[in-house]
């Protein structure tokens, strides 16, 4: 979601980033525009409309512009995948000489 916020120096930057950053389920926060005066807000489960009326509270004038889901990126499956030889308790494991009679696997190699 996208919210323009009334910001003129660095302190209300800072003050609004801390107090969105705060809200439970906001991953990102990020300051974009030219003006730097909108706040691009990346969560899950985020109220957009109660975060714009508590900017508006705790900041000053605050419009929310935009709200879509981002979806995220499909990664490509992996070319190959190479299988690894199970592990198994046994002589070759933590605890060394010991214990080795406690596991009934022996690991050969």
């Amino acid at each position: 979601m996208v919210i323009r916020v009334h910001m003129t120096c660095d302190k209300c930057r800072s003050k609004a980033m801390g107090l969105v950053a705060s809200i439970y389920g906001v991953e990102r926060v990020e300051i974009q525009g030219d003006d730097r005066d909108r706040l691009a807000v990346v969560g899950d489960g985020v109220d957009a409309a109660n975060l714009t009326a508590c900017l508006r509270k705790k900041v000053g004038n605050a419009d929310l512009l935009t709200v879509e889901a981002v979806v995220p990126e499909k990664k490509p499956a992996p070319a190959s995948e190479t299988t690894e030889a199970p592990w198994y308790p046994g002589y070759y494991s933590w605890p060394a000489g010991a214990y080795s009679h406690c596991y009934p696997y022996t690991y050969t190699m």
